[in-house]
């Protein structure tokens, strides 16, 4: 199931509030001593994480499929750590190992999608998730039942406080749906705040027209400008006005661009055929990142949802050229920062 984003969480009878996990979205197929775990896209998961493999055949009824999330606690109590949880996508099986010892991933479920012989998929949500809730009763760490509740003002303090854990918000359901694949019946409300940041550079979109992504910095107070991710999602014609836009900003732009040595790197390895660690994505192995550096002049209102290790989770959104400050204005401190949470609290939702 799908969500549509909404500014409000929506109120009263028939709603199940839940917080809306920053991880990786997995469907867990059990059928006796077989054990899959997927993505939402049918991407396999089962070789990236064994250390869930044993606790869920543990866990689950012998004949099942859930629907949850796979997230990986951050160490000291600081909710996720959603970076440790990229590194889990790694062709190497030693690598897969070790980091599963080091960091260990846990899954959270939210839905129960067939149990046994009867498919679940046209039963009302009530149903399906009285049924979830019988059949993780028994169930102990790393494996664990979404915190749910029919309260919208709980669902609105966790909005608030669970934020400083990585979480993304708030999903809301009615009690009444069936569950139903790649539709958006479900309602997400996320955190969106802006923040003013300097365009150091651009990446050109895929078709090879225009501007397909601006790279955002923010200065530390050490006075290092740190990449804290992109805006993107512009229109065909927005990309083309914005190529012609910046163009003058290329001109010597890494004579004292704080990122020349990234740049530079970057281009001699694409010259000599090299693929750069970091340069290409792991979902998409044919994914350019390489970028055109522009001087430290422009500065943009953008849209982030959420600030995690220094960087913006998910896409930005360019709002409008901010004209009226200058690149040194653009520093983390103008952020809201909320206080850590600890795993445990969320999974329990107190």
């Amino acid at each position: 199931m799908l969500a549509k984003l909404s500014d409000e969480i929506p109120t009263g009878e028939g709603w199940l509030y839940e917080p809306k996990w920053d991880g990786f979205r997995c469907i867990v197929f059990r059928d006796g001593d077989s054990l899959q775990l997927t993505s939402r896209n049918e991407r396999p998961f089962t070789r990236y994480f064994p250390e869930l493999l044993d606790p869920l055949a543990a866990a689950l009824p012998s004949q099942c499929v859930l629907d949850g999330e796979i997230v990986i606690p951050a160490a000291g109590d600081r909710g996720l750590d959603f970076d440790a949880l990229l590194q889990r996508i790694h062709p190497a099986e030693s690598r897969v190992k070790r980091l599963a010892a080091e960091t260990p991933a846990s899954f959270v479920a939210f839905d129960l999608l067939a149990l046994g012989e009867r498919s679940l998929l046209a039963e009302p949500l009530a149903v399906r998730h009285g049924l979830l809730q019988q059949a993780l009763a028994a169930a102990a760490a790393p494996i664990h039942l979404c915190p749910s509740t029919t309260d919208a003002a709980m669902a609105g303090r966790w909005f608030v406080e669970f934020e400083g854990a990585g979480l993304d918000g708030v999903i809301a359901k009615r009690l009444t749906d069936p569950y139903t694949p790649d539709k958006r019946t479900l309602v997400k409300v996320k955190h969106r705040r802006t923040a003013d940041c300097v365009i150091a550079g651009y990446r050109v979109h895929k078709d090879g027209n225009g501007v397909g992504s601006l790279l955002l910095g923010l200065f530390a107070a050490d006075g290092v400008l740190h990449h804290v991710g992109v805006a993107a999602s512009f229109t065909a014609k927005r990309r083309t006005e914005l190529l012609a836009e910046l163009a003058p900003l290329t001109h010597d732009a890494l004579a004292a661009h704080p990122w020349r040595e990234w740049a530079e790197w970057s281009s001699a390895a694409v010259g000599a055929g090299q693929r750069m660690p970091g340069a290409g994505s792991r979902w998409n192995a044919g994914k350019d990142l390489s970028w055109v550096p522009l001087r430290i002049e422009r500065v943009a209102e953008v849209t982030f949802g959420q600030l995690q290790e220094g960087r913006f989770r998910h896409g930005s959104q360019f709002l409008h050229w901010r004209a009226d400050r200058g690149p040194e204005t653009c520093t983390y401190d103008q952020l809201e920062v909320a206080a850590p949470v600890p795993f445990g609290r969320l999974v329990s939702g107190a």
